[in-house]
């Protein structure tokens, strides 16, 4: 039954992957299995399969396992349990596509197991009709920009945290910028990690300017984390639209500290480290 084989993702899938250039060697293996889930209910990013690709070989070169589906069968409690962390890649508006059985099983996995779970891009585009998603999230999604260059700034408080340790305080980088409908400042178990600066790019594109896009204005959070007082780790971030987004050595380590964060929820920090 095993439909997100890893090695079909390594050899079947098709696109270019410039931050992997060539499969590196196998790392020490840390213990880690993540499961790759990547089916849509709204609009379907066309670089997904290789996102897929890309994780994959992120795991391998970084000693981890990287297993894809697209089927909600394998959302069952039997095998989410083999899991440390889901990483939805681009999975939008998932109500339409998962029945209500699996999305309970996956709340069940992440409280009760201390698993993660890590959001790439669309991750949190109209997933309102699974409250607990939407919940866990902070937010949904209102428009986005084009791909542009923009001033990403570190949120001091955060600047210690894996997924952005070492970055200068502000830095510009490339991607497709999301506008959510709301910022996740503040929020309970909430802890931003990277803005954005809207002065330096333009922030609702054409398309969604006829159509109620709104900007976020001064706040607003590109990359965050969540650790509900229910236990489990979400992390969240904008890189991912594509794979240019995740071209540069920031988005790559950004992404899988992102991971081995999340991962650390049911082990301990110094196992992840060896």
């Amino acid at each position: 039954m095993k439909s997100f084989l890893h090695v079909f993702a390594l050899f079947l899938f098709t696109g270019i992957v410039r931050s992997h250039e060539s499969a590196a060697p196998a790392s020490k293996g840390s213990g880690i299995k993540v499961l790759a889930y990547a089916n849509t209910g709204y609009y379907r990013h066309p670089d997904i399969p290789a996102l897929n690709r890309w994780l994959v070989l992120l795991g391998h070169e970084n000693g981890f396992e990287v297993d894809v589906t697209e089927h909600w069968k394998d959302l069952q409690p039997e095998v989410l349990a083999r899991y440390d962390v889901l990483v939805l890649n681009n999975a939008n508006e998932l109500d339409k596509v998962l029945p209500e059985a699996q999305r309970k099983a996956v709340e069940v996995w992440f409280a009760t197991g201390k698993k993660g779970i890590v959001g790439l891009h669309a991750a949190l585009v109209h997933q309102k009709n699974w409250p607990w998603l939407n919940a866990l999230g902070g937010c949904d999604f209102n428009s986005d920009s084009d791909f542009a260059r923009a001033k990403v700034i570190v949120e001091p408080a955060a600047k210690e945290h894996p997924a952005v340790k070492g970055q200068p305080a502000e830095f510009w980088i490339e991607a497709d910028w999301t506008n959510h409908d709301r910022s996740v400042t503040g929020l309970p178990g909430f802890h931003v990690l990277l803005r954005v600066d809207e002065s330096t790019y333009t922030p609702v594109r054409d398309y969604f300017q006829t159509r109620g896009g709104k900007p976020m204005g001064a706040d607003h959070p590109i990359a965050w984390t969540n650790e509900p007082a229910s236990g489990g780790r979400f992390f969240y971030t904008e890189f991912g639209h594509d794979l240019r987004s995740l071209s540069t050595p920031f988005a790559r380590r950004h992404v899988l500290e992102g991971i081995k964060w999340a991962a650390a929820a049911g082990k301990s920090e110094s196992k992840l480290a060896k």
